[in-house]
């Protein structure tokens, strides 16, 4: 339920920020008529999320076992590049977000197709983060249950309140340091994920190396136990993990930490009244 919480939460953020930055530029420059055309781009990109994802839900039920297996690893595997690259995209555009999007915003007023250009604007915007979720969501709802989609419920409505608060004025959060933990930990999530996804390419008979258990801690921490399950769904642990899997986890995670914790210029700032 928190991994799910967590992934949302931030999606649901940044997708609210660049909603908000035009929401908030075109209502201080006496151009709030065209709100309602990026609230229409905003409805069908969730609109759109939505039956992407439950269309790809309904067609995965049909496949046999070995199909499935295949399916799954296909979307873990997307789900790792979604959910990396969104991690690279707004450490490496966070300042200069507000500044670009408000230009587009001025050009895109200026044609004679203003309303279809805004609500293109906030389409892209909203779908991105929507088809980066539903992808993470579709890997981390393979195993049932009603806490994942709880967790990812309860994450979205907090994002949107958090939104609305930025917007408002009415709360101030150092972006610099939640985009970087919530980087740190996505990244975590994704090295799970590409972990399980080698798995299940094992299960599909696709990935028969490096197949030697390192460890088996079954009998000590079982995924089925309460805390096995915590650490499975925050840190990809797995009971009994194969050679490549382990392999496949660290030099993920070791590159992509490095590479992410670097020094860089581009750090977010607070947000607070004036978005």
């Amino acid at each position: 339920m928190l991994v799910p919480f967590l992934i949302m939460l931030r999606e649901g953020i940044e997708a609210a920020l660049i909603i908000g930055i035009i929401a908030g530029y075109l209502g201080r420059t006496g151009r709030a008529a065209w709100l309602p055309a990026v609230w229409v781009g905003v409805l069908l990109a969730l609109a759109m999320s939505f039956s992407v994802g439950a269309g790809l839900k309904l067609v995965s039920a049909e496949f046999p076992q070995k199909a499935q297996e295949l399916f799954e690893a296909l979307v873990g595997l997307l789900a790792v590049l979604l959910l990396t690259s969104m991690v690279f995209w707004m450490r490496a555009t966070a300042r200069s977000i507000s500044g670009n999007l408000r230009a587009e915003i001025d050009t895109a007023l200026s044609g004679s197709g203003a309303a279809l250009a805004l609500v293109g604007m906030s389409f892209f915007a909203v779908g991105r983060e929507g088809l980066e979720s539903v992808f993470f969501l579709l890997a981390v709802f393979q195993g049932g249950g009603v806490a994942a989609p709880i967790g990812a419920l309860a994450g979205l409505l907090v994002a949107v309140a958090v939104g609305y608060a930025l917007y408002a004025g009415a709360l101030r959060i150092d972006l610099g340091r939640f985009f970087r933990w919530t980087g740190v930990f996505i990244l975590l999530v994704a090295a799970g994920l590409l972990a399980s996804s080698l798995r299940s390419l094992h299960e599909a008979g696709l990935w028969n190396l490096a197949q030697a258990r390192v460890y088996d801690l079954s009998a000590v921490l079982p995924v089925s136990s309460v805390p096995g399950t915590i650490l499975s769904g925050l840190f990809g642990y797995q009971e009994s993990p194969a050679l490549g899997e382990v392999i496949a986890y660290l030099v993920f995670l070791v590159i992509a930490l490095v590479l992410f914790l670097k020094p860089s210029s581009s750090r977010p700032g607070a947000i607070g009244a004036r978005i």
